[in-house]
């Protein structure tokens, strides 16, 4: 792969469009940003579930201000980059080099965009609707009429950002939100159909196969067995979000009280040494405020871990351009930071993710989906019920509940249901349960 082609700056769905007339002050890697932040499905993400329930008198992270804060990351991570690449090609390198602090901040705005409400927990409910649920019958039909199962078999938030992102819905351009095709490789963090994903993991469905294809053209991704190799940008998007939900878990836990002071604190400090360990503890120190200690140490973390990154990247290049490089980012740190990393990490999912706040979110999760399903399942596939006509009333018009297909019924459901916010999601449910009227 070289950097020329792969900072193309043309638009999906707008190859043959030419703007007569008209001149931008902002680049289109710049209009991606601006079109994803006042667009309806980001502004949704502000009533989605990060990790905890949607706060009452304590403020934690919800979807939106996950992604606001790991487009900053990203847009930190993509200019270090960016510097380092423009002055090594200076000769003969892509014209787009400063733009890639821009197309990195701009995919992390989106890469949760996909996600369904209630979190993780609410992928997981989804898989386990068609792996253990009611959703079993309907493989023989999905699969003898050429649809992938594997596609509802390991529902994946990331490629149904894909879809969201380029799929024509009604009422919608050719090519979804026109976005460059930079900024839609940078999102695909697995780039291959969920045929071939060895751990659930993929990163388009069936229907958005032939559009990445399209991508992958475009920006000369190489293709070896049906997989392709992870777009450059990638990686940085990655290590954005990898960077800001371990760090702000634990500084969540922390005002949930799931974790004390003292072991927040702790925790923190893993990440500092030497010289540096004593400065910053003269610092806090001076810092009466413990919440104002926190947020002092997790601004330096995130400086160092966005530095460590970079220059992992940077020292990568050749082999992230053959694709020969493998894993994230974060993985290869240096010491302390990646021992400190790990050591969060483990915390989390022994403290943070087993607490019972989250927990009774999955819970609540998981028998709100497989409801959903069924009933919106069930509506699509025989519209003619006087029931499911009432139903097919509340999806709105974008949504295809006229698909020929099983395979198409049961996407429209998920679109459906990938959109709503977590409190649309238990309105609809109680809604339709006979539990509330208003």
């Amino acid at each position: 792969m070289n950097w020329t082609q792969l900072l193309s700056g043309r638009r999906l769905g707008m190859e043959d469009y030419q703007e007569h007339g008209r001149k931008h002050e902002r680049t289109d890697f710049q209009r991606d940003y601006d079109r994803l932040i006042f667009s309806s499905p980001f502004r949704r993400l502000q009533n989605k579930t990060q990790v905890f329930p949607l706060p009452g008198n304590i403020f934690v992270h919800n979807r939106l201000t996950h992604s606001l804060e790991v487009s900053s990351v990203g847009r930190s991570l993509g200019n270090n980059v960016a510097k380092v690449l423009a002055a090594k090609y200076s000769s003969s390198g892509s014209p787009n080099f400063p733009e890639v602090g821009a197309i990195v901040s701009a995919a992390c705005l989106a890469h949760d965009m996909g996600n369904p409400p209630f979190g993780h927990s609410g992928e997981r409910a989804i898989q386990a609707y068609f792996s253990e649920g009611n959703g079993l019958k309907l493989e023989s039909q999905v699969r003898k009429e050429g649809g992938r199962w594997e596609d509802f078999l390991h529902f994946e938030g990331n490629a149904n950002t894909m879809r969201l992102l380029t799929h024509q819905f009604s009422g919608r351009r050719k090519g979804g939100f026109a976005l460059t095709y930079c900024t839609l490789a940078s999102i695909v963090k697995y780039p291959y159909p969920s045929s071939l994903s060895p751990k659930g993991k993929f990163g388009f469905f069936q229907t958005e196969e032939s559009t990445y294809r399209q991508i992958a053209a475009e920006l000369g991704i190489h293709e070896h067995n049906g997989r392709y190799h992870r777009y450059p940008l990638v990686y940085l998007v990655e290590a954005a979000d990898d960077i800001c939900y371990q760090i702000m878990d634990i500084e969540d836990a922390h005002k949930l009280r799931i974790l004390s002071s003292e072991e927040t604190i702790e925790l923190l400090l893993g990440f500092f040494d030497g010289t540096r360990l004593q400065h910053v503890k003269e610092v806090m120190n001076m810092v009466g405020d413990t919440n104002e200690k926190i947020a002092y140490l997790r601004s330096g973390i995130v400086g160092s871990l966005v530095g460590e990154c970079s220059r992992v990247f940077l020292d990568n290049e050749e082999n992230i351009l053959a694709g020969s490089f493998d894993g994230p980012l974060i993985e290869q740190i240096c010491e302390p930071l990646k021992r400190a990393y790990y050591r969060c990490s483990e915390v989390a999912h022994k403290r943070i993710y087993c607490a019972k706040e989250v927990v009774d979110i999955e819970l609540a999760g998981y028998h709100i989906f497989s409801r959903l399903i069924d009933k919106l399942t069930e509506a699509v596939t025989n519209p003619e019920h006087s029931y499911s006509r009432l139903l097919l009333q509340r999806i709105p018009e974008q949504y295809d509940t006229g698909a020929v297909t099983t395979y198409g019924k049961l996407q429209c459901v998920l679109d459906y249901i990938s959109g709503m916010t977590d409190i649309y999601a238990l309105d609809l449910y109680r809604k339709i349960t006979g539990l509330s009227l208003s």
